[in-house]
């Protein structure tokens, strides 16, 4: 009786937890935003100081970020940085203190920050800049601020571009010399969400028109000096561009401001849907939806002739009967006695095997919290942040599986293996890197990784990553050896002669076709992103993009390693691997047509920079893919081979 009582207390609690469990999840689609601590909204009061902090410099031309201070803007008493995490600083974020002091509800109007008069090297510093279209970015209260734009082809349709140009070139009236000029005066303006209760206001919106200027005054320089050309006294604002500020050497120049605050209907929860909606949103559903339908339905296909195929065959081979009957087998049950052969360099396989295990486990928790809101754009860096901790604790998978495998081929000594599987990426991968990360600080951009930042991430690698892949690997080598249904003859059979549509490199290359298109859509945006500098923020899409490449990438190696088997061709270790993951090729080839279509990127530099992502990018894409198509084959092979009769 104690025991049915102590099950049924057990029982109870399991319901308990997992209406609590469904009830956080309905709770958090309802309010459709998770907000970390750290984050929770900020109460100011009328008068209250706001402290806009700067950002770096980017440029969609150049790729290469610069700290706002490189240029000859007005400085603060002391310039302090802000705490950065690991995924800002790789970011290339720098965040920095500004002398814009704002009060809460009290608007300014031509706020004098600083005059500065240029030298030759000042005067080409922004020159280049503005031809380079580098945007100044700033923050406050965690608000990137955004240039309203109107869209000329959709009424009353407003985009936001992130951060506002440095300046402008453009030619005076009747002169045909193309001059630079400078945004010198800012209008900005701050959204507010009222309490009409407590009058407590909380950031709702940052927004700024900016605007060049040639500012006049009477007489000498000086603190209490009245500018003509901005006086809210003499009711002369600015409001357009009409007279603008030249960059040339030993000119003056003015650096002004106005802040106005709007009161909004938006709430605090809400204030990030301005910034995540995406220009061509319709575009892009429609996109993912079709994407979606099509490789639904070649899935459905797949499934289908694989089901009949396999039992039509399972059948057939089960019901010989007579000895004539058993030596007229053709297909796939021939090769029987050599498809668990152990492959040519079984190591390297292993390896790649653990190391997309690492990659699939990572992605998938990424996956999860930023669909659960907890990598929110709110929390600047977290995405990047979060990828690198979960990639060097998943090294425990990649260490397991690598061994398990490696113990089926017999291997003997797990050390080994641990110790390729622990360097053999990531060695790579930070060798591109580190290379890319020089050519940067040749740059002098901020993009460049610091040496402390450096020194953090190798410790990541070899204090904690390092350690975990020999612990799974010890582990998974302690495991019993994986068991092949069927043995293994010990004088290989002769391969016969293959037909031209099953040659390795062209079916391996026919392969990595599904899989990239189920992702491609997708990657227009996620490249848009990165290199635009727009913020991503449907990680629902992506998860069920990510759900359709595992099964496509699954399906397409069991077929063709079905009409591989079914030739008397049992090589099929590496080309399981290397089929899907091909579609890393067609990753590379998109990337490269993007950047020749959609960037204007001009400067050898910043192409090196693109292209040595990207393959870094590619790479990691092949081994995932790769790993995927690998596991699936392996299953279906070790399935249909324990499923028939063998003499």
């Amino acid at each position: 009786m104690a025991r049915v009582a102590l099950a049924f207390q057990h029982q109870r609690r399991r319901w308990i937890s997992l209406c609590l469990l469904l009830f956080f999840f309905v709770h958090v689609d309802v309010a459709r935003c998770f907000y970390l601590p750290g984050v929770a909204p900020q109460d100011f009061q009328l008068g209250n100081e706001l402290k806009v902090k700067v950002n770096k410099l980017t440029s969609t031309k150049t790729q290469l970020p610069y700290s706002y201070y490189s240029l000859p803007y007005c400085l603060p008493e002391k310039i302090v940085d802000s705490a950065e995490n690991l995924g800002e600083v790789l970011r290339g974020d720098r965040i920095e203190n500004s002398p814009y002091v704002f009060k809460m509800r009290e608007p300014q109007m031509c706020n004098v920050l600083c005059r500065v008069t240029l030298d030759a090297k000042t005067a080409k510093a922004f020159k280049e800049k503005i031809d380079d279209e580098y945007r100044v970015n700033m923050i406050l209260d965690n608000l990137p601020l955004v240039v309203p734009i109107r869209r000329p082809d959709q009424e009353n349709s407003i985009v936001y571009q992130h951060g506002f140009h440095v300046g402008l070139r453009g030619q005076y009236a009747g002169s045909k010399e193309e001059k630079h000029f400078i945004h010198n005066h800012l209008t900005f303006t701050v959204k507010i969400h009222k309490d009409p209760v407590t009058e407590l206001s909380r950031i709702v919106g940052f927004e700024v028109r900016p605007f060049s200027i040639r500012h006049v005054y009477d007489g000498q320089w000086n603190e209490k000096t009245r500018l003509k050309t901005c006086d809210p006294h003499a009711k002369a604002l600015v409001t357009n561009s009409e007279t603008p500020q030249e960059v040339e050497d030993k000119k003056e120049i003015i650096f002004t401001y106005d802040v106005n605050f709007e009161e909004s209907d938006v709430k605090w929860a809400s204030r990030w849907d301005t910034y995540l909606l995406m220009a061509d949103d319709q575009i892009h559903w429609f996109s993912i939806v079709n994407s979606l339908m099509i490789v639904l339905f070649l899935s459905g296909m797949v499934a289908m002739i694989m089901l009949r195929t396999l039992y039509r065959d399972i059948s057939k081979y089960n019901q010989l009967e007579t000895q004539e009957e058993a030596q007229e087998e053709t297909g796939w049950k021939l090769v029987h006695g050599d498809v668990f052969r152990p492959p040519s360099n079984p190591d390297l396989l292993c390896v790649y095997a653990g190391t997309g295990v690492q990659f699939f486990g990572m992605i998938v928790v990424t996956m999860m919290f930023a669909v659960l809101g907890f990598l929110s754009p709110s929390n600047r860096g977290g995405l990047m942040t979060a990828m690198l901790l979960l990639w060097v604790f998943m090294g425990l998978f990649a260490g397991y599986f690598a061994a398990r495998l490696y113990k089926m081929f017999k291997g003997a000594e797990w050390k080994k293996i641990a110790l390729k599987t622990a360097f053999f990426f990531p060695a790579t991968v930070f060798a591109i890197f580190f290379v890319l990360n020089a050519l940067i600080w040749g740059q002098k951009s901020s993009g460049a990784v610091p040496f402390g930042t450096m020194f953090a991430l190798v410790f990541l690698w070899f204090g904690i990553s390092v350690p975990l892949v020999f612990v799974g690997s010890y582990v998974g080598f302690r495991k019993p050896a994986i068991e092949d249904p069927v043995k293994t003859n010990k004088i290989p059979r002769q391969i016969p002669e293959q037909a031209w549509y099953m040659n390795p490199a062209f079916s391996i290359l026919i392969g990595g076709i599904l899989p990239f298109g189920a992702v491609f859509i997708e990657l227009f945006f996620i490249l848009t992103s990165i290199w635009l500098q727009q913020f991503y923020y449907i990680f629902g899409f992506l998860f069920i993009v990510f759900l359709i490449l595992i099964v496509t990438c699954a399906e397409i190696t069991i077929v063709l390693c079905y009409f591989q088997l079914c030739s008397e061709d049992y090589l099929w270790w590496w080309r399981s691997y290397l089929t899907s993951g091909s579609s890393a090729l067609y990753l590379f080839l998109y990337a490269a047509f993007y950047f020749f279509t959609k960037l204007e990127i001009t400067k050898p530099v910043s192409g090196m920079l693109y292209f040595g992502y990207m393959l870094i990018a590619s790479y990691a894409f092949f081994v995932l893919t790769g790993t995927i198509g690998f596991y699936a084959c392996f299953w279906f092979t070790r399935l249909i081979y324990s499923s028939v009769k063998i003499d």
